[in-house]
């Protein structure tokens, strides 16, 4: 295959490629459809606490991040995939990087939910 048919004649091809690059892997990954799930969760919650606009940014940021971490794990696992089908040292460690950095910022996303909702949670519990 030549290298221009890899290349997006039109703005409408790439978007075409992106959307299909997106369902592609909430079809593949079942992680990315636990973390979909626990941001809806999240949204849920956001509404039920009444969460401020700037709360709200920093949550639909971070659960962005998230999910494009996990894309990204994805991208690099399938391109490690295609390099080699047997074990390889490298291969292992570029997939284990990959996974470690969507743990870490699974972890951030922890993080930021507790310092978002634990005190409003906490009020909206006992205050009932």
């Amino acid at each position: 295959m030549e290298k221009d048919n890899f290349k997006n004649q039109t703005f409408i091809s790439a978007l075409k490629n992106t959307i299909n690059g997106i369902l592609y892997t909430f079809k593949t990954s079942r992680n990315l459809k636990i973390e979909t799930i626990i941001g809806v969760c999240a949204i849920i919650l956001g509404i039920v606490l009444k969460i401020s606009k700037i709360e709200w940014a920093v949550l639909v940021i971070t659960m962005f991040l998230v999910l494009i971490t996990e894309m990204i794990n994805s991208a690099i696992e399938e391109t490690v995939d295609l390099i080699t089908e047997e074990y390889n040292e490298k291969a292992k460690n570029a997939k284990d990087i990959a996974g470690g950095a969507v743990t870490m910022m699974s972890i951030m996303s922890v993080i930021i939910g507790c310092i978002l909702f634990l005190d409003k949670l906490i009020v909206f519990i006992f205050n009932k």
